[in-house]
């Protein structure tokens, strides 16, 4: 990032010249992100919806993506810059490594991040925003980290769990009644489903599990052991019970999972 600013700043997304515009700039948008801490690691999820306006511009896209071989990151707001960002930002990590010889912390990371969202900017003000969930396994401190981020590249680390995109205060009410200090990583697993399920319930731009089109959330846990992805297999059967203990038991998330 630092070579491409001194050399040819233009090709840096937040760099890009736009047309002058009469309003916002309707682009797809990524929605939901959630994460959350349990002893060992952290779990970082997002569902699969991008919208456009009032128009669902696509049901499966991806929004979660492994960073390094600790750490991964959740896209909210406009998909197209977003997806730019990670892949910078995953290449900046990976020269890092071969540089020195050694992976930049866990802090290191959140603070990069930070700054390449900072250079958006410009593209933010004109309704292009950015705004990411990062989370990781300190290798330091030997546990998960969550990090979140404002459009001005604001930096806030997140303690239990966090939410962001158009469904995070529906989701993050769902995490707030579940969490437990003592959870398992199947138990965390299952809870950020829950609370993407509850942000899709009341925010339209939130999708939850489509068992028709088989479209489940993505689910990542990091742990000592590195990043690791859930499989379709995996996370239909999460969703899945989570339907089932639905409509078994509608009185919302902490039933679902009694």
């Amino acid at each position: 990032m630092d070579f491409l600013s001194e050399h040819q700043p233009e090709i840096l997304p937040g760099n890009r010249q736009l047309p002058p515009t009469q309003g916002v700039i309707e682009a797809p948008h990524g929605t939901t992100i959630v994460a959350v801490t349990f002893p060992g690691g952290v779990v970082l999820a997002g569902d699969r919806r991008a919208t456009m306006g009032n128009v669902i511009a696509q049901r499966d896209i991806e929004k979660v993506f492994p960073a390094d071989e600790y750490s991964a990151v959740g896209i909210a707001g406009t998909a197209g810059l977003a997806v730019e960002m990670v892949k910078l930002f995953q290449l900046e990590l990976e020269h890092f490594e071969k540089v020195e010889g050694a992976q930049l912390s866990l802090e290191g990371k959140a603070n990069r991040l930070s700054t390449m969202i900072r250079s958006n900017l410009g593209m933010a003000m004109q309704g292009l925003a950015v705004v990411p969930l990062f989370a990781g396994y300190d290798v330091d401190r030997d546990k998960g980290r969550i990090f979140s981020y404002d459009v001005t590249g604001g930096r806030s680390e997140e303690h239990n769990y966090a939410a962001t995109g158009s469904g995070s205060i529906f989701a993050r009410g769902a995490m707030k009644k579940l969490f437990r200090e003592d959870l398992s990583e199947a138990e965390a697993t299952t809870l950020v489903v829950q609370a993407l399920y509850d942000a899709a319930d009341d925010d339209s731009a939130t999708g939850g599990p489509d068992v028709a089109r088989r479209i489940y959330p993505i689910i990542t846990v990091i742990t000592d052991d590195g990043f690791r992805r859930l499989t379709e297999n995996e996370a239909s059967e999460i969703a899945r019970s989570i339907l089932e203990r639905r409509l078994e038991q509608p009185d919302g998330p902490r039933a679902a999972l009694l």
